[in-house]
């Protein structure tokens, strides 16, 4: 797939090396409509259960992302892309360039296939907000000054507003989205409906569905890609 053809995905499925899923609801996600699938998690993430999930889901022919919280999540074969998060928010800076700076220095890096992400995390409550130690509770302004430090300061190609297992608020997307200029704005946290896929689309050039998938089932991740598509 070219570099470039991520930017066109309206609908990606984010699942969890740390969760499990049958083999029959595998065949369901990826055979769902959406865009690609996307392999991040936050806890107990390694290259053993992020290569393991790849081989579930390798044979669909779905474009397949993986998003490492760390070097030791990396895996290349097999992998379509690398989404590299760097959590602009954390107050530790491990999470902003630490871990990328780790990467280079333990691994040869294929930077054709990374992809690198300005992830604004809002949900003080979620793993990723407590892991890394994330300022969650900005007010609209701020996190709009974060997006815009990320696209036109760092040229990050993606910011990603992330509420991570909470749905958030549609107003702070909305002034988010209208205040890029070139970088893909992605939306993720609690859309477990298509009404909520619907508003999130609204604003966000796509949005992510993870929890969802294990805690409501295949049929309401299809309802979000109808929703959007």
């Amino acid at each position: 797939m070219t570099q470039t053809k991520w930017r066109n995905w309206v609908h990606v499925t984010k699942l969890d090396p740390d969760k499990r899923l049958t083999p029959e609801a595998v065949a369901d996600v990826a055979t769902s409509g959406t865009d690609a699938l996307m392999l991040s998690g936050t806890l107990n993430v390694n290259r053993e259960n992020m290569g393991e999930l790849l081989r579930q889901v390798a044979e669909y022919g779905l474009p397949l992302v993986v998003e490492p919280a760390g070097p030791e999540a990396v895996i290349y074969e097999g992998v379509d892309l690398l989404f590299v998060p760097s959590v602009l928010n954390s107050q530790d800076v491990r999470w902003v360039v630490g871990k990328h700076r780790d990467w280079v220095l333990q691994q040869q890096v294929d930077w054709e296939r990374v992809v690198p992400e300005a992830y604004i995390v809002l949900n003080p409550d979620s793993s990723v907000g407590k892991v890394t130690h994330s300022l969650c509770n900005l007010s609209p302004k701020e996190a709009v000054a974060y997006a815009i430090v990320a696209d036109r300061y760092f040229r990050f190609p993606v910011v990603y507003i992330e509420y991570s297992g909470k749905y958030g608020d549609p107003k702070i997307v909305k002034e988010v989205s209208s205040s890029l200029d070139s970088a893909v704005l992605y939306y993720g946290g609690g859309i477990d409906s298509p009404e909520k896929a619907g508003e999130m689309a609204a604003y966000a050039d796509t949005i992510v569905v993870g929890n969802a998938v294990y805690d409501r089932g295949v049929e309401v991740l299809k309802a979000t890609v109808r929703a959007v598509q």
